[in-house]
């Protein structure tokens, strides 16, 4: 097996190098938090805002009252997103508040790391072609994912039809969402740790960091743990084979739209949103659904993803040969 794309820096690591932040390892992860922390108070402000009424009032319940702090949490956070869900308003501006990942990363990286955007991916070659590429991929994954969930009988879809204009926002919404998580994560975390570090080192702690930010998901579990992790690590060997961040930014924007907008599945057990078609299990076997996290929760989404993960090592392998 060729190990050289453990170790190979694209351009973005090497100008990370340059970077002013914590130098050590565990100083760098402690820092990401207390970004991470500032990013989800500043994205739940407009959120919370509109649903407090509604939560305020399920919170009041004598039932909720008597649950064990742990047990009262995840009801309230299962009762939050169904609010969510439930109404399209209230996801769409949660979708749009995201902006402030990108914005609070940018500013870190900026200011305090005195990183230039280029070491972040925003880099301009290319930057159209690599954008509509990762929109195409994308959807190709996901149509992948879902269209081997129906062949083999785990899943049923039927036409729902759609508000067109509620779904366009929600396309609005997930081009925002999808390009704040990778700048959050790859843009920020795995370049930050990848300019000073090993690069398989940057790529698990970011795959790790990603998929441990959706532990309070409705349906979050082991294998859904682990799917989201190799989505994290396909990520990032996308940013380095590729290396700007315009193209993994469509491709999870992208994912998560047709995902939920498109084939109408709970994205990350978010719920149900509007969508043209309606995709529902004819399996009770969570291993095949996903169960309530949705489809990434299922083995279609780790074979998919890691027959991704290989055309990507293959395609490093190359350019760490050439290098």
């Amino acid at each position: 097996m060729d190990t050289k794309p453990f170790n190979y820096k694209p351009g973005m690591f090497r100008e990370a190098e340059k970077n002013s932040g914590a130098e050590s390892l565990a100083g760098k992860i402690i820092t990401f938090i207390v970004v991470f922390i500032i990013v989800i108070l500043l994205e739940s402000v407009a959120p919370t805002i509109l649903t407090m009424p509604q939560i305020s009032s399920i919170a009041e319940d004598p039932e909720i009252a008597r649950l064990e702090f742990g047990d009262r949490f995840k009801t309230m956070v299962g009762v939050t997103s169904g609010i969510m869900s439930a109404s399209p308003s209230i996801m769409i501006v949660s979708l749009f508040s995201t902006i402030f990942g990108i914005i609070t990363s940018v500013v870190y990286c900026r200011m305090m790391e005195l990183r230039t955007l280029s070491s972040m991916g925003f880099r301009k070659e290319k930057a159209g072609v690599h954008y509509l590429r990762g929109l195409f991929t994308g959807f190709c994954l996901m149509a992948a994912i879902t269209g081997l969930s129906i062949v083999t009988g785990v899943n049923r879809i039927a036409f729902e039809g759609g508000n067109a204009g509620i779904i366009l926002l929600y396309l609005a919404g997930f081009l925002v969402q999808g390009m704040s998580e990778e700048v959050i994560f790859r843009g920020y975390l795995m370049t930050t740790i990848g300019g000073s570090h090993k690069t398989w080192l940057a790529v698990l702690i970011s795959a790790a960091a990603f998929s441990l930010a959706h532990a309070g998901n409705p349906g979050f579990g082991v294998f859904s743990a682990f799917n989201l992790a190799l989505f994290g690590v396909f990520a990032a060997m996308y940013i380095i084979a590729f290396d700007d961040i315009w193209g993994i930014s469509a491709i999870h924007s992208i994912w998560n739209f047709t995902q939920g907008s498109l084939w109408g599945i709970s994205v990350s057990g978010t719920g149900g949103v509007e969508s043209i078609f309606r995709t529902s299990a004819k399996s009770s076997i969570s291993f095949l659904t996903g169960g309530e996290f949705g489809i990434e929760g299922s083995v279609f989404t780790t074979i998919v993803l890691g027959a991704g993960i290989y055309v990507l090592w293959r395609k490093i392998a190359k350019q760490s040969s050439a290098s």
